[in-house]
């Protein structure tokens, strides 16, 4: 197909123009992206079914429970690769403070929802269920991991003081 090769070679184009620091940025927000595909929760709960009851347990990714959390998470991972997709072009735009201190920002703010996701959990209720409890699972620590990882690509690229591509007229 060769409109998928010509999207594939200005990917290549692109990753061989940035920095290692803006690839360490890039390698976490696809992290952070990705793991919104792993399980974030497992629900348990009990089931009747006529006179027996048995347990049920459900595994939810970020996706299963989407709400605003999962969607900032998601427009952050989203919005920092297109920024350095741009970068790796040579596009020219102003970000005030620059491309780091953005990143940084970028990667707290998905911390600090990761980490809200914690205490507020989604509802998980049934009909047929009783004693409903939700938990966490290994794919929001991944996720908690890559925000991190973002906010320190972030310090890497403010310290590495890369100028941006000067403003056209």
């Amino acid at each position: 197909m060769p409109g998928l090769e010509r999207v594939a070679d200005r990917l290549r184009r692109s990753w061989s123009w940035l920095g290692g620091e803006q690839r360490l940025a890039g390698l976490a927000a696809l992290g952070l992206f990705g793991s919104m595909f792993l399980p974030w929760y497992q629900t348990q709960a009990i089931s009747v079914s006529g006179a027996r009851l048995r347990p049920v347990a459900d595994k939810l990714t970020a996706f299963g429970v989407f709400s605003f959390v999962e969607a900032a998470v998601l427009l952050v991972a989203t919005a920092v690769l297109l920024l350095l997709f741009a970068r790796g072009e040579g596009r020219r735009f102003y970000l005030p403070g620059g491309d780091g201190p953005a990143i940084v920002a970028a990667g707290l703010w998905s911390a600090l929802l990761i980490a809200i996701r914690f205490f507020d959990k989604p509802d998980a209720s049934a009909a047929d269920r009783t004693a409903v409890t939700v938990g966490v699972q290994w794919g929001i620590f991944v996720a908690l991991a890559a925000a991190g990882a973002l906010a320190y690509a972030g310090t890497r690229m403010a310290a590495a003081h890369r100028p941006e591509p000067p403003r056209s007229p």
